[in-house]
């Protein structure tokens, strides 16, 4: 299953981030995938928004990882593109954030190729215009279940 989107500014983007949040709820791995400045960290933070987080969020490209402890949900925001070789991120434990209950929203997943939980979501940003092209494609059995509860609230 697939969703393709167009979003016009930072403010839609973190909106998308919002609605797509409402199916998150049980947890997943998303993989955020597209160039710098393509909305990736902005689209996390709606994400958070979404799921009532109201601090900062900032891109964790120095730290990797940047947990969000919240009520019902732990989400961990990873950002790995200062990542040089997987086997770092076998150093970290990264294999334990990948919980049954948690959330994992990871940018540059490919620099941690064949260490990383599979993607149950993969969210695709690419350049259009003056906005961004959005495609949201489930990987897995629990991605067509994600995507079929965010179809509505992305949609509109």
């Amino acid at each position: 299953m697939q969703i393709e989107k167009e979003v016009y500014g930072e403010e839609a983007m973190e909106k998308l981030g919002e609605a797509f949040s409402s199916s998150l709820r049980d947890g997943g791995v998303v993989y955020l995938e597209g160039d710098l400045g393509m909305g990736k960290t902005t689209l996390v933070r709606g994400v958070l928004r979404g799921l009532e987080y109201q601090g900062p969020v900032k891109s964790p490209t120095y730290t990797i990882v940047e947990p969000y402890e919240l009520d019902a949900l732990e989400v961990f925001h990873f950002d790995l593109y200062r990542v040089t070789d997987p086997e770092e991120l076998e150093y970290m434990g990264i294999r334990d954030y990948f919980n049954d209950g948690g959330l994992c929203l990871i940018e540059w997943a490919e620099m941690g190729e064949g260490v990383l939980a599979e993607a149950d979501v993969i969210v695709s940003l690419s350049l259009i215009n003056q906005g961004r092209h959005v495609s949201l494609e489930a990987k897995t059995p629990k991605g067509n279940d994600i995507l079929n509860a965010a179809r509505g609230a992305i949609a509109s």
